[in-house]
């Protein structure tokens, strides 16, 4: 019987993040035959409430606790954790993952792989530049192999981040459709949870509640939109630091009657059947999978044109790229494909064939095996 390949997956906390809430369905989908899988968590975010899914598929959750990458200790810590566990890989995700994680695994001769999940683009002022400076460094220096979920995010990071272009690959992230064939009872039982009117049209933003998801222009669009559409409702779901200002600016514009903040929700399929258009007002993106999952229940997509996100949408085909913090242009969009219902299931159609052909979990994990296997197999070489 052939010895399992024990992989550790370290991420920086398995709070709602687009990163943590991928792991799941990807760790799901990883042949549990060949790969011992475990996960370590650097920091708790909202609870954590990833680990409790992670937990259920039957994968160990460990907590090493780095505060802050000058924490005294924090790498020894991580390498006695990789020790301990007996890693043949370890697989890191997120800044503070990234950095300590590949450099604890370099020095204990464990090969390592990132993916990596965000365009950052910090002031050079900032402190999160010189973060991000210092986590370019180690990947360049101690990874062996690095995935980008878009070809726009691998171009960022080759040309900023200095790393080899033959170690960067591009590795979109995968959905399960089988999820997103929402039946008309979850879909009636959903709307009278939400309290949707029956026939009012409805708009949807799925995103971890912050400055950068752009959401604040789409509140500023929503007024001309309800000059046409007076019964339209826009749902916010997700929750975030930016939660407040964003109440804030609804109550400024009088759209609490119009705009529904539902928070965080573990149903995301049953809440998208119940919208008609998907909009991502994003100023800065590397690959959002909410997209991905916006078009495999079929929904047509409305989103800014910025990083990976032209990977995703067919400006015209199943959906409209529009300019970034451009609220006129986003209530036109909206405007024009509310009052154009054809076109709209048509973008949905398209959009869902699109995800199916660039956006499925089992080629993701099947390649991430195969990179495990090589990896290892290196790694017990050397």
């Amino acid at each position: 019987m052939a010895v399992k390949i024990n992989v550790i997956w370290i991420i920086d906390s398995l709070g709602q993040g687009g990163a943590e809430h991928l792991m799941p369905g990807i760790l799901s989908h990883i042949d549990r035959g060949r790969f011992e899988l475990r996960v370590c968590s650097l920091q708790e975010r909202f609870g954590n409430p990833i680990a409790e899914k992670i937990k259920e598929l039957g994968i160990p959750v460990d907590m090493v606790s780095v505060p802050h990458l000058r924490t005294p200790g924090a790498l020894e810590n991580l390498r006695r954790y990789l020790r301990e566990h007996r890693a043949d890989v370890v697989h890191t995700q997120l800044e503070f993952s990234d950095t300590l994680g590949s450099l604890a695994a370099r020095l204990e001769h464990i090969p390592s792989v990132s993916t990596l999940h965000v365009i950052p683009e910090p002031s050079i002022r900032s402190r999160e530049f010189w973060r991000h400076r210092l986590m370019w460094l180690s990947l360049k220096y101690c990874s062996h192999r690095v995935f980008a979920v878009s070809e726009g995010a691998r171009q960022h990071y080759i040309k900023h981040g200095g790393l080899p272009p033959a170690r960067v690959q591009t590795l979109y992230n995968g959905i399960d459709l089988s999820r997103y064939g929402v039946t008309d009872e979850i879909k009636d039982r959903t709307r009278l949870e939400l309290g949707l009117p029956t026939g009012a049209p409805v708009l949807i933003t799925v995103a971890y509640l912050r400055e950068p998801k752009g959401i604040q222009y789409m509140l500023e669009a929503l007024p001309d939109v309800l000059n046409v559409y007076p019964e339209c409702r826009y749902l916010i779901v997700g929750d975030g630091d930016f939660r407040l200002v964003l109440e804030a600016q609804t109550r400024d514009l009088r759209l609490e009657h119009n705009v529904i903040f539902t928070g965080r929700r573990s149903d995301i399929p049953d809440v998208l059947a119940v919208s008609d258009i998907f909009v991502l007002p994003t100023l800065t993106e590397a690959l959002p999978t909410v997209l991905a999952e916006a078009m495999a229940a079929r929904k047509p997509v409305i989103a800014s044109k910025v990083g990976g996100v032209p990977e995703m949408v067919d400006d015209g085909v199943n959906g409209l790229l529009l300019p970034p913090a451009d609220a006129r242009k986003l209530a036109k969009a909206i405007i024009s494909l509310l009052g154009d219902p054809e076109r709209a299931a048509a973008m949905g159609k398209a959009g869902f064939d699109i995800a199916a052909a660039r956006f499925d979990l089992d080629r993701q994990c099947r390649q991430l095996e195969a990179c495990y296997s090589e990896l290892a197999a290196a790694g017990k070489r050397g």
